[in-house]
């Protein structure tokens, strides 16, 4: 089978497209035919060598953590899947990815896939979506009526937070550039703001929870934006546990894990139409090199996804 390899870190002249042995289930793992993976930003970390104390792998190995497909074998501990279903899933990080033809995955990290959802827009939804759910539901607890701040609003994680945060009834205010305002009203936002236009918190009242997707001097100038006893959420930067009790807030990092039980709640959303991934370009496994480069640019709106077979 093809499958998309690093055997160093190192930059985009790392990535080898090729030929390599189909992999073997375990017992309680399914093997997926991939249709389509998605970028995301931690690919191209774990190739630059970020993560390397973190997750410590033994290279080659095959990139890419969302992937949905069909299941063409099933362990004999797995029940709850047979030949032919339709699965997407968020897989192990430390197992080979998903830049391949197949993947083997924990069968208790798939579930099957909505049939209002493409195989691309399954990709799409995994990392992103738990990320976002984790922020929200799992950890700020958010409720109908609160008003909640989302960084990076066009982004990855955050179009599905502000769909995620608006089935839960709350008040969403999104930033992100000039070009992408319109974007956040038409993804449900109430309030969109042009973060370069002039100090948040000239153009925002105070909000019970933000998601920090940008970490840095936004996660630091956030912390001014929030109510007493708000909630800051980050995915990039562990906060500052003494700048959140120096304005009366709370502090919490999320970096996630394979979820079966939040994915079947994004597949609810999206039966009850209120999700939907965005998908702003396609590539292919030979073109990789392209894709990882345009998610470095930090200019995609939505999701990259590989469409594969």
């Amino acid at each position: 089978m093809r499958a998309v390899r690093i055997h160093q870190y190192g930059g985009t002249e790392t990535l080898k497209l090729e030929n390599i042995t189909k992999p073997k289930i375990n017992d309680d793992d399914i093997l997926i035919a991939v249709r389509s993976a998605a970028i995301n930003p931690v690919d191209w970390k774990i190739r630059e060598g970020y993560l390397q104390a973190f997750i410590p792998y033994e290279l080659p190995v095959t990139l890419g953590w969302d992937v949905a497909g069909i299941v063409v074998e099933v362990g004999s501990k797995v029940s709850e899947f047979n030949v032919g279903d339709e699965v997407f899933s968020r897989p192990n990080i430390a197992r080979d990815g998903s830049y391949a033809d197949y993947i083997a995955v924990k069968a208790d990290e798939a579930v099957l896939k909505s049939p209002k959802l493409s195989f691309s827009e399954a990709a799409a939804l995994p990392l992103a979506g738990i990320t976002a759910w984790q922020c929200l539901v799992d950890v700020a607890n958010v409720q109908p009526g609160q008003r909640v701040l989302i960084h990076a609003g066009a982004g990855g994680v955050g179009h599905l937070a502000i769909q995620i945060a608006k089935a839960k009834g709350a008040t969403v205010i999104a930033t992100a550039s000039a070009a992408n305002q319109d974007l956040l009203i038409n993804l449900g936002a109430d309030q969109a703001v042009d973060y370069a236009k002039s100090s948040l918190k000239e153009q925002i009242e105070p909000v019970d929870i933000v998601v920090d997707t940008m970490g840095g001097d936004v996660q630091k100038h956030s912390w001014e934006l929030l109510k007493e006893n708000g909630i800051l959420v980050s995915v990039v930067d562990q906060p500052d546990e003494e700048l959140a009790q120096a304005h009366n807030a709370r502090a919490a990092f999320v970096f996630i894990e394979p979820s079966s039980r939040i994915l079947k709640e994004l597949n609810s959303l999206v039966e009850a139409d209120l999700l939907k991934p965005l998908i702003e370009h396609h590539f292919t496994l030979e073109t990789i090199v392209d894709a990882h480069l345009q998610s470095q640019s930090g200019r995609t709106r939505g999701k990259i996804v590989i469409d594969i077979n």
